[in-house]
């Protein structure tokens, strides 16, 4: 089952990555087809450990979306979904259960407890989740450096950012301490940024905290598109519904905005950037 948001509809392209049999734990097993990982399946051994894999895939720039299936309730010390750099650990070993993904400065990871890890500090960030068929998508922008993640298609908010700043590729990982569990790669998706919008971030990323835009004194359809820019991630879900072109919700980004707000949008935005 796919939550794909409709807010990225229209403008992302369909991706064809996979688990990468050369990057994983000795722990973790592939399906043939190499978009299902099953952990820990010795049933005499149980789980033994951490175990990881990786993606074929790295991204250094644009916007990338997937999501992960949770084929069974997820259980255990960690069931973890994030990405990494191709330094990140994947097999622990030694019944050393641990949160793999976010260890370390290497890997940035979300536990199925609604924990956030990074650096090997944690905070909350959402409600556990432990049913059977969740699907957790992973939304990672390279130009302004977030992360956020998805819950059966509804934006959590955003997770991490300074993701840009990294300087290597940054690979889809996902990994678990628990005996027997199955994880399924859903769907791929990335868009490149255009120009345009790579400057707005850059300009957007420079300000300070609360700056008005107003003394920037910049023309006035580049304030409100930077306005836009700013605005919170948690309201994502419904830009798709509204009738705005498709040029319009790629500078949005992945907003949600009320119906009431759509010819306020129009009149504030539609105006090209000169």
């Amino acid at each position: 089952m796919s939550y794909f948001p409709m807010s990225l509809r229209g403008c992302h392209s369909w991706e064809h990555w996979e688990w990468d049999a050369n990057s994983k734990s000795p722990a973790a097993q592939l399906s043939p087809c190499r978009q299902a990982v099953y952990f820990h399946t010795n049933v005499l051994l149980e789980s033994e450990g951490t175990a990881g894999v990786r993606g074929t895939k790295g991204f250094t720039c644009g916007e990338h979306y997937w999501e992960i299936e949770f084929s069974e309730p997820p259980y255990g010390t960690s069931v973890m979904v994030g990405l990494g750099t191709k330094k990140a650990l994947l097999h622990t070993g030694n019944y050393r259960s641990i949160n793999l993904l976010g260890m370390d400065e290497e890997s940035w990871g979300l536990s199925y407890k609604g924990f956030l890890w990074h650096g090997g500090r944690s905070k909350k960030y959402t409600e556990p989740f432990y049913d059977k068929m969740t699907v957790i998508g992973v939304l990672l922008n390279l130009d302004s450096g977030t992360l956020g993640f998805y819950r059966n298609g509804v934006s959590l908010g955003p997770a991490f950012s300074g993701l840009h700043e990294v300087g290597v590729p940054l690979f889809p990982l996902v990994s678990s301490t628990a005996a027997e569990t199955e994880l399924q790669l859903g769907v791929r998706t990335s868009r490149l940024v255009s120009l345009q919008e790579q400057c707005l971030h850059a300009i957007a990323q420079s300000l300070e905290p609360q700056a008005p835009l107003e003394a920037l004194r910049l023309p006035t359809s580049l304030q409100d598109q930077l306005g836009a820019l700013c605005l919170p991630t948690s309201l994502q879900d419904q830009l798709g519904a509204l009738c705005l072109p498709t040029s319009l919700q790629d500078q949005l980004g992945a907003l949600c905005l009320p119906t009431s707000l759509q010819d306020q949008l129009g009149a504030h935005l539609l105006p090209p950037l000169l």
